[in-house]
């Protein structure tokens, strides 16, 4: 199981005889998209609560592996 894959499936484009694949975001970035939902309040800065929420999608990836 790759441990960071991409959330959502990739999407082909054609234009001008020219093809372009479009990966999306990774699953990583998901995860600490769906945790900064929450309002923070005044506890953190916002890098800190950025951190926050890359911490929670690390330890979130580290559990579907173990799966």
């Amino acid at each position: 199981m790759k441990l960071n894959p991409y959330a959502f499936p990739g999407e082909r484009y054609e234009a001008n005889g020219h093809i372009t694949y479009q990966e999306g975001m990774t699953l990583r970035d998901y995860f600490a998209a769906q945790c900064i939902l929450n309002d923070p309040g005044e506890e953190y800065s916002p890098a800190e609560f950025a951190q926050a929420a890359y911490a929670l999608a690390d330890a979130m990836l580290a559990e579907r592996v173990k799966s």
